[in-house]
């Protein structure tokens, strides 16, 4: 069994059809986030096959990307109106 980690997927994309692009494709992985942030829980392999494709999706001269492996140890501090999620159950991402 592949083990997963989690990690959050910022991004800034000027073109609106890449940002389409670019949303629309993590939203096959997302768990939570808002906007140009998403919670994605990925394998090793699934986290490769989302870089490769982000940077095909992407103007390298204009577009930026950031993934960050985040401690899913670590107890978030929400403001506002956010929530936090736990996820206790497996899923399928497909």
């Amino acid at each position: 069994m592949n083990s997963r980690s989690i990690y959050l997927i910022c991004y800034d994309v000027c073109c609106p059809r890449r940002l389409r692009q670019v949303h629309q494709f993590l939203l096959g992985y997302k768990t939570g986030g808002q906007k140009s942030f998403f919670e994605c829980w990925l394998t090793p392999r699934e986290l490769r096959d989302v870089r490769m494709r982000l940077i095909e999706l992407i103007d390298p001269v204009e577009d930026r990307v950031h993934i960050f492996q985040l401690d899913p140890r670590m107890t978030p501090v929400c403001y506002g109106v956010a929530v936090t999620r736990a996820i206790n159950t497996p899923f399928i991402v497909t």
